[in-house]
């Protein structure tokens, strides 16, 4: 390409749009020349081997060319007072035509590992390959702590066809700050959409760091994962905000690192007996207040914690205690902060070019465009590198619902309908079917869940027949019902029974997971156990009712940090769960209640083998609401193992209670949530009951119980 004053006017400026054209080594008529953009340098020189050839400056601001009569071996450039550096017009382009016909085809599934900043050697010199997706960019430049964030000196490479830009930048390596300076209508500042770690906030930029230092050692836990049957196992879930679980009051009320949860979070996890923890976002963003869910950086680890290999450290360690990680990830919108990836590149490059579906308006937030292929393999991307290089055992996809509808919280001329007349997002339905078929297809043996609120049907049934392809659903039904039941009065209870019952009818049209979540205890609707009325006791005895309602309950569990003890006040991300609770009775009792709780799921396969069958579950009697009493049986995959529930829901005890039960046996009273031990008043049957050959309910036996008041009664049958 000839070489003009008009291509040096534009280099200077920052303008140009193909800055290797003209920059670095080239052949010209004569032989070879060597041209450089130095801003602010008065002199420069050419290094050949031994030679020092003096650069002829052609424009005041910095701009240098050497003639020369042979092409250049490697060289490098050298500034006044002695400084030398290769240059990075001198490196060829490292992203290979299939690397760019695959992003471009939207099917490089391990892109990350060329876009983004990269540590690595480029002809045997050590630097940093950047690598970004802006098409629409006039001029794209790396600037950072290693040049003054002057956008002028580091201009990237384009490959047109792909609208990638890319640059090997020689002598910088791990800890650098930088961004991406992109010129379009207007000037910005990016953070690295796939860069893997960031500046703490308030400060935004990305940070090139390695992520394959950390030397795992849970090889046993990944070769097991890959067979297990998790449908058919005891899940058990805590839910966590790291920011918020045990705060360090001693040091200025700080959030605790990765390292430091390593030592408390996971034994606390692991003694209660939970299977699982799911952590809210762990993603970078830039508000502490939208608790992760509205994500910068889609494969950048939050540095609130700590650094990359900190939370591989404690992903490691949850998994040589036999915990699985589930984080939440939020594929369904990101947030307009101008330094994330809104109008990215000067156009609406991720978002909705039609603002019909644009934006969240609810939240304020806007909508990728799953149907623009490199848009979609940003997001697959994005899912696989967090089970591939974090290990994590699982996703729980945020906002589903708001994904599937076109309508979603929009009037009449708000939105579009789709090529059929409906309210179906297409485009965002063939992106979820993916999502599960990758992660089930690389991954085997993770969880992908779904908190998805409305009627859709087979979110949790495989793709190939008909399915969205979740292996499990929030049952965001059940919870609404379950804790509008408890929040009344037993008195007026037997009015709302179907509330307590209604979950049944469909309990078994997914693969549910039994949520009382996070969501559940913010924005003035109180802690649960604030929830529940009554008097003190009465309050503890509800929620020992309302926990054990839900374990007896076909589905997998999740319960919200606190929620195990009690926390009496709404969640506040903004400081420690109330743990001086534990100094008081009620609050140590219903914890040690939640974790024998856990204990009998893990021990009693009824309760979990058939969590999805109707073979599992059988009503005794639901239609006692006069009395407010409900009974079932749970079995399991073994036609002599099952176990009876009964749950009286008033305080009134209820004296020569009769209960119906498949066998003349001998029934053990294995779990009661009115002993003493939980803090309740200690009533029962003394451990056993004996059935008698009295017809009911439907059963051929019965039993004569006592019933506690505001209590669940456990019995499993002895001797087969």
């Amino acid at each position: 390409m000839a070489f003009s004053k008009n291509d040096m006017e534009s280099i200077i400026s920052a303008s140009h749009g193909d800055p290797f054209g003209v920059l670095g080594p080239h052949r010209t008529k004569k032989g070879f020349v060597i041209r450089a953009f130095l801003p602010g340098a008065k002199e420069a020189f050419v290094i050949l081997g031994r030679e020092r050839l003096r650069m002829k400056m052609l424009h005041a601001e910095g701009f240098f060319e050497c003639p020369l009569e042979k092409e250049p071996s490697p060289y490098m450039l050298e500034t006044p007072g002695g400084v030398r550096f290769n240059d990075p017009y001198s490196f060829p382009p490292l992203l290979t035509d299939y690397d760019l016909y695959l992003m471009g085809e939207g099917t490089h599934y391990k892109n990350y590992e060329k876009l983004g900043s990269h540590a690595r050697e480029s002809g045997g010199i050590k630097g940093v390959h950047f690598a970004v997706w802006a098409p629409n960019a006039r001029r794209v430049s790396v600037v950072g702590d290693f040049n003054g964030w002057d956008g002028r000196r580091h201009p990237m490479r384009k490959h047109h066809g792909a609208g990638i830009w890319e640059i090997f930048i020689p002598g910088i390596g791990e800890g650098a700050i930088y961004k991406y300076e992109i010129l379009s209508s207007h000037l910005a500042l990016k953070t690295d959409p796939y860069g893997f770690y960031s500046e703490i906030r308030p400060d935004t930029a990305s940070i090139v760091w390695d992520i394959g230092k950390h030397q795992w050692q849970d090889g046993d836990w990944m070769k097991r994962r890959q067979k297990k049957n998790w449908l058919g196992s005891p899940m058990a879930i805590y839910e966590v905000h790291l920011g918020s679980w045990m705060r360090v009051p001693e040091e200025g009320n700080r959030v605790p690192s990765y390292r430091e949860l390593s030592e408390s979070l996971i034994p606390y996890v692991k003694e209660m007996g939970y299977t699982h923890i799911e952590l809210l976002p762990v993603t970078e963003h830039p508000l502490d207040e939208s608790w992760g869910y509205q994500t910068i950086g889609y494969f950048s680890l939050t540095s609130r914690f700590g650094r990359p290999e900190d939370f591989m450290h404690f992903v490691d360690s949850c998994h040589q205690s036999g915990i699985g990680v589930i984080v939440d990830w939020v594929p369904a919108h990101f947030p307009k902060d101008a330094h994330g990836l809104a109008f990215f590149d000067g156009t609406f490059l991720y978002e909705h070019e039609d603002p019909r579906q644009r934006e969240h308006m609810d939240w304020g937030t806007l909508i990728f465009n799953y149907g623009r292929a490199e848009v979609a393999n940003f997001l697959l991307t994005s899912a696989l590198f967090w089970l591939e290089k974090y290990h994590i055992d699982g996703l729980r996809v945020d906002a589903v619902a708001s994904m599937l509808y076109l309508d979603y919280s929009r009037v009449p001329g708000e939105w579009m309908p789709n090529i059929y007349g409906g309210n179906e997002n297409l485009e965002a339905l063939a992106f979820i079917k993916r999502f599960n078929e990758l992660c089930h297809e690389r991954h085997p043996g993770v969880l992908t869940i779904a908190e998805e609120s409305t009627a859709w049907p087979m979110v949790s049934r495989p793709t190939y027949v008909g399915g969205l392809g979740f292996s499990l659903k929030w049952n965001m039904g059940w919870m609404h019902d379950v804790l509008l039941y408890f929040s009344k009065e037993p008195v007026h209870r037997k009015y709302h029974q179907n509330n307590l019952t209604f979950g049944l009818l469909y309990a078994f049209n997914e693969n549910f997971v039994l949520v009382l979540s996070h969501d559940e205890v913010v924005h003035g609707k109180r802690s649960i156990l604030d929830k529940m009325p009554g008097d003190l006791w009465q309050k503890f005895a509800n929620m020992r009712l309302l926990y054990g309602y839900m374990y007896a309950h076909p589905g997998k569990k999740m319960l919200f940090m606190g929620g195990e003890f009690g926390q009496w006040v709404e969640w506040d991300s903004g400081s420690s769960l109330q743990w001086h609770l534990l100094e008081y009775g009620p609050h140590g009792s219903l914890q040690r209640y939640v974790r024998d709780l856990n204990s009998l799921l893990k021990s009693e396969p009824c309760l979990y083998e058939l969590d999805f069958d109707w073979r599992g579950f059988q009503w005794i009697d639901f239609s006692d609401s006069d009395s407010c009493v409900a009974s079932f049986i749970r079995k399991s995959n073994d036609p002599v193992d099952f176990l009876v529930f009964v749950f009286n829901l008033t305080p009134v005890p209820r004296y020569d209670y009769i209960v119906g039960v498949p066998k003349k046996l001998v029934y053990r009273e294995i779990m009661n949530s009115d002993s003493e031990i939980y803090g309740g008043s200690n009533m029962g049957n003394g451990g056993w009951a004996v059935a008698e050959d009295l017809p009911y309910s439907g059963m051929p036996y019965s039993l004569h119980l006592t019933l506690p008041p505001l209590a669940m009664l456990v019995f499993k049958p002895q001797g087969g």
